[in-house]
């Protein structure tokens, strides 16, 4: 341990750069920011359901509320309630179990209501497809807008495949 911090005391602390900014992040967010503002009237709820991911689609959604992405600064919050909810965003391929209270979640979802699948699970089942255990993909079970690949997409996507869904239901 000695050795370790006179190592340290020599040496100095040293971490990683900072990550150079993004320009196309801020674009996607501005454009996200106006089709929130045009479509919903100014925020966008989201209602997430984990319907039998490994949980690195989450990891990924989680990010999306740090200072970096800051989904709250641009309208939309993560809602507990499907009642409450615009947007419903799917992760992982539909369980047996989950299956009915996914179909529950999304008839609770008042219209217009709008559906992101996330990752390769929830696109097409990924390594599980369909099997005694799996319904696989989320348009297995109900009907999806968008969906966003990846194993896991990074945030940017999943920012892209919430504005991708809000610009196709956007009214004329």
């Amino acid at each position: 341990m000695l050795k370790l911090l006179r190592q340290i005391a020599v040496v100095g602390i040293r971490t990683e750069a900072p990550p150079r900014a993004d320009p196309g992040l801020r674009v996607t967010g501005e454009r996200l920011a106006d089709e929130i503002l045009r479509v919903f009237g100014g925020s966008l709820a989201i209602r997430h359901v984990d319907a039998g991911s490994c949980n690195g689609c989450e990891l990924e959604i989680h990010m999306l509320s740090n200072p970096y992405y800051n989904l709250e600064a641009l309208g939309i919050r993560f809602v507990a309630s499907p009642r409450h909810a615009d947007l419903l965003l799917v992760t992982g391929p539909v369980s047996r179990h989950m299956a009915t209270a996914l179909e529950r979640t999304y008839a609770a979802v008042p219209d217009p209501k709008l559906v992101v699948a996330v990752g390769d699970c929830g696109c097409d089942g990924g390594v599980f497809g369909e099997s005694y255990a799996s319904c696989g993909r989320v348009a297995n079970v109900i009907p999806v807008d968008v969906a966003v690949p990846g194993c896991p997409p990074t945030p940017t996507a999943l920012m892209q495949g919430i504005l991708a869904a809000i610009a196709a239901r956007r009214p004329a």
